[in-house]
């Protein structure tokens, strides 16, 4: 299953025998592909945020088990060995665990073609995900007709996904029908929205202005934007949402002002298996991506809290829209009428 080639920005791209990761801490500045052909490279990878958003994630992760099985298929222990060691690379992306359920079953049934099929099978979740953006895209732009201008956070595009991207997906779908006006946040403390999702857009020349973190009240109280997009990497069953750290603090300033929030994201970012955001585990990084050097010290008086992720409220969004169509307050409903 062929990729389209005409897309501007591709965080990953299999070549049949390894994978090529875009590694995202270098961007803007340098665009610079990893090539893996183990899986506990591109554990690695995910770890270290070289390769980042739920969905990219998951993709990765499947090509990482036909990686494996393609060294190890006389051994299926180490197989199994490796997709643990994926399942660990980052915590909060049901993503993540969506995809490796996926390529388990398939090693539990054992075709005579195993690795043909894990092939396969990785291909189509990539392929479908693109798929699955386009139409997201579609639907969300839907709802933002006659809109002023949009605020994202973080990045949920196509850096973050199998293409086109989740939140950016629905920007980029809005503006060709006439959205003028974005703006992105910078995101602390990695600068997603800085580093990634400005460049991003930028390469498909869509204008976008970036604001510090910080400013995001001030811009909601002059009117430009009425609404707030974003993806997520996990979203329960009442509609509670996990995503980047401040997306919670937006929705809650959003509400303030009058602007809506809207939550992008395909179906397999649902875990069905959660009722609310209560017990979505919040991944902590090292305290050393947020301080500064000089605090590294293990006799320093300064430490540093660095959750990941913040949890928003159902009762703060607006709508959810998944590639299975739209869920509008979903405090009201949850999710639970999109599982197939």
């Amino acid at each position: 299953m062929n990729l389209p080639k005409t897309l501007s920005v591709q965080a990953l791209q299999w070549t049949g025998e390894t994978l090529l990761v875009l590694d995202q801490r270098c961007l803007p500045d340098i665009i610079r592909y990893d090539e893996y052909s183990e899986a506990p490279g591109v554990a690695e990878a995910i770890t270290s945020m070289r390769v980042r958003g739920a969905p990219a994630i998951g993709i990765a992760a499947a090509y990482a088990v036909v990686l494996s099985a393609r060294q190890h298929l006389e051994e299926p222990s180490l197989i199994l060995k490796d997709l643990d060691l994926l399942a660990k690379s980052r915590p909060t992306a049901v993503n993540l665990f969506w995809a490796l359920d996926k390529m388990r079953s398939i090693l539990e049934q054992n075709p005579a073609n195993l690795l043909n099929v894990l092939k396969e099978t990785a291909q189509k979740i990539h392929a479908d995900d693109l798929a699955d953006n386009h139409r997201m895209g579609e639907l969300g732009a839907q709802l933002l007709t006659g809109s002023k201008g949009v605020l994202t956070h973080c990045n949920a595009g196509a850096l973050a996904t199998g293409g086109y991207g989740t939140a950016l997906g629905v920007i980029r779908s809005a503006v060709k029908r006439g959205l003028k006006n974005v703006y992105a946040g910078e995101t602390r403390p990695w600068l997603q929205g800085a580093r990634l999702t400005v460049w991003e857009l930028s390469q498909d020349g869509i204008p976008v202005t970036l604001i510090a973190d910080s400013a995001a009240a001030w811009l909601m109280q002059s009117g430009a934007i009425d609404w707030i997009i974003v993806g997520a990497d996990r979203i329960a069953l009442n509609g509670d949402t996990a995503n980047k750290i401040g997306t919670y603090s937006l929705a809650v300033l959003a509400r303030q002002h009058g602007v809506k929030v809207m939550v992008v994201a395909p179906t397999s970012t649902i875990d069905w298996q959660m009722t609310d955001g209560s017990g979505i585990k919040i991944e902590q990084r090292a305290a050393s991506e947020l301080l500064p050097a000089v605090y590294h010290q293990p006799e320093s008086l300064v430490c540093a809290w660095n959750p990941v992720f913040d949890v928003t409220p159902a009762e703060l969004i607006t709508a959810i829209v998944t590639e299975r169509g739209v869920i509008q307050n979903p405090a009201a409903t949850g999710v639970g009428s999109l599982r197939v």
